[in-house]
């Protein structure tokens, strides 16, 4: 299984973006997907995630600006960013986890960049 991960790019404070991840294989078979970023220096963070069902978890500081979504249909994932901080800039990273027990696929990472 491989995702690539797009969408990435620069947007004045303010501006919206939209990352989309693609995966190889049947995202049916992953039970949870979601999106990591890491900024400079710090720790990479799990900002939001999609179980196979459709719920959804957000880490607080992008609670409401922030829209994950999965298309099972054509194997995609999404994150909609609205509202976006300068804060927000980070290299952002897709995974799939089919199994609790199992590692995750990760994606490459597509940077953002929020700065006016």
């Amino acid at each position: 299984v491989q995702l690539q991960a797009s969408g990435g790019g620069l947007v004045q404070p303010g501006g919206s973006l939209g990352l989309s991840c693609a995966v190889s294989g049947s995202i049916v078979d992953m039970s949870v997907m979601g999106w990591y970023r890491q900024a400079p220096g710090t720790e990479r963070e799990l900002i939001a995630r999609i179980t196979r069902g459709g719920v959804t978890w957000y880490l607080d500081s992008v609670k409401g600006r922030f829209t994950i979504s999965r298309d099972n249909t054509k194997n995609m994932m999404y994150l909609q960013m609205t509202t976006l901080k300068p804060e927000d800039t980070a290299v952002y990273f897709c995974y799939a986890n089919p199994h609790p027990d199992l590692p995750n696929y990760w994606g490459q990472g597509t940077l953002v960049t929020v700065s006016s």
